[in-house]
């Protein structure tokens, strides 16, 4: 078993910018897949992001915040970040990490295919 825990949440304005961080509670081997989710009020939940532990796989974007979110990871810490710039009103979510030990792929935007979820961070854009 795998506990993700999230911080970093907040209000802020349009346009500023805040980082997200997800913990792990232990190592997850190199093909595992750590993703960001969030879920916008009264919507499903969306996949935004998605980061391969290892190398070999290209982090893979919602068209919605590419090019304004970046993730990366400090492997050494067990951690990745959710790095959100030019936030916009419509960012206004919960934000959710999870992992699976299965790559990413091309399914990274399924959250049934995900084995460990954080409790969440919200994030609040006005």
């Amino acid at each position: 078993h795998v506990q993700l825990v999230e911080s970093g949440g907040g209000s802020v304005q349009a346009g500023g910018s805040l980082r997200l961080s997800c913990v792990a509670s232990r190592s997850l081997y190199s093909g595992a897949c750590m993703s960001w989710f969030r879920r916008l009020p009264g919507k499903k939940r969306e996949g935004i992001g998605a980061r391969q532990r290892g190398d070999g796989w290209l982090p893979e974007y919602a068209d919605s915040v590419k090019g304004r979110f970046t993730i990366s990871r400090d492997n050494d810490k067990d951690t990745i970040y959710l790095q959100m710039d030019s936030l916009k009103p419509e960012d206004t979510a919960t934000y959710y990490c999870a992992a699976r030990s299965a790559s990413c792929s091309l399914t990274w935007a399924r959250g049934d295919l995900y084995n460990w979820w954080g409790q969440g961070t919200q994030v609040t854009v006005s």
